[in-house]
C-alpha cells in the first residue's frame, strides 16, 4: 500500500538534521538548493574536505573520505558540483589519493573520536568507486585524480573474484556513471556471472543486515538493473512501503551506536526510501 507521505514529512521536520531537511525540501518540494549548500558549509573544513559527523558513523571533526563523499553526493543532487564547495572537496580528495588513484577507507585522525567498529584506515577502499561515480555522474572532466581513480576502478572490477557487499554496491554506482558505456555493460555482465546472491551481507554485518536490489541498482533504466530481476525490485519496493514506522520515518538495519547517530541515519534513510519509491513509480 502507498506510504503515508504526510507522516514521512512530519518525521523529516521533527527529527532529521538541518542539511537533510533542506535536502527534502529541495528534492520533494521544489525548494532552492542554496540552503543545502549553506547547511553543508558547516561540515566543511579549511582544507576543503568534510567531517563533523556528516557521515553519522564517523564522528571526528577532521576531514574524511566518507564525509567528503556524502558532501559531493548532496552537491550532485543539488546540481552544484561546480560550486566552490565541490571544487574544494575534489582538491582535497586528490591530495589524499595514492599514486594509483585509490582512496583510503578513512584517515587515522578518526581513531580518538567515537566511531562504528567497522571503520579502519585501510588503503584503496571501495570509496574510490563511489567518489569516481559521483564525479562521472555530474559530468566532471579534466580532473587528473579522476582519470587515475577511473583506471583503479576498472582494475578492481576486472580482478575481484567474488564481489559482494558494499564493494559491489559502489562498483555498480561507478559502472552506472562512467562514460565508457560499452566497457561498463561488459563489466556488469561479467559481475553478474561472479556475484553470489547469498554474499550480499556487508563484512562485519549485524544480524539481518544485507544489501537488497535497490541498494545495488536504485535507478530504473540504469546499466546495473540487469543485475537484479524486475520481480526482485518490485518485491523490494513492496518491502520499503511496508517498513515505514509508526512515527512516519524509516529505520536502518545496521548497528546503532548512539541516539544522535540513530536520529541522523533515520533522516537519511527516510529520504532514501521516498526517493526510491518516487523514482521507481510508486505513489507518494
Amino acid at each position: 500500500m502507498p506510504v503515508d507521505r504526510a507522516a514521512a514529512e512530519t518525521f523529516i521536520w521533527s527529527a532529521a538534521r538541518l542539511v537533510d531537511r533542506h535536502r527534502y525540501a529541495m528534492l520533494f518540494e521544489g525548494a532552492s538548493a542554496d540552503p543545502v549548500l549553506a547547511a553543508l558549509s558547516g561540515y566543511r573544513n579549511l582544507d576543503g574536505g568534510f567531517g563533523h559527523a556528516l557521515e553519522p558513523d564517523l564522528r571526528c571533526p577532521g576531514s574524511q573520505p566518507a564525509a567528503t563523499l556524502y558532501a559531493l553526493e548532496m552537491l550532485h543532487e543539488a546540481g552544484r558540483l561546480d560550486s566552490d564547495l565541490a571544487l574544494g572537496a575534489r582538491a582535497w580528495i586528490a591530495s589524499i589519493a595514492a599514486a594509483d588513484g585509490g582512496i583510503p577507507n578513512a584517515l587515522p585522525s578518526f581513531e580518538p573520536y567515537p566511531h562504528s567498529p567497522w571503520w579502519s584506515a585501510a588503503p584503496g577502499s571501495f570509496l574510490t568507486f563511489a567518489l569516481a561515480a559521483v564525479l562521472h555522474a555530474g559530468g566532471t572532466s579534466g580532473d587528473e585524480w579522476l582519470d587515475r581513480a577511473t583506471e583503479w576502478c576498472w582494475r578492481e572490477v576486472d580482478r575481484a573474484p567474488r564481489p559482494a557487499g558494499y564493494w559491489l554496491k559502489f562498483a555498480c554506482g561507478f559502472l552506472d556513471a562512467v562514460p565508457d558505456e560499452d566497457r561498463a555493460h561488459a563489466a556488469i555482465a561479467s559481475l553478474k556471472s561472479r556475484v553470489d546472491p547469498a554474499a550480499l551481507a556487508p563484512a562485519g554485518a549485524t544480524e539481518g543486515e544485507t544489501l537488497r536490489p535497490l541498494d545495488l541498482s536504485p535507478g530504473p533504466g540504469s546499466r546495473s538493473r540487469s543485475l537484479v530481476s524486475h520481480d526482485a525490485v518490485e518485491a523490494h519496493l513492496d518491502a520499503v512501503e511496508a517498513e515505514q514506522q509508526e512515527d512516519g520515518g524509516w529505520m536502518f538495519d545496521w548497528l546503532a551506536g548512539s541516539p544522535e547517530q540513530t536520529t541522523a541515519w533515520r533522516g537519511i534513510i527516510t529520504i532514501r526510501a521516498l526517493t526510491w519509491l518516487r523514482d521507481n513509480g510508486r505513489s507518494l
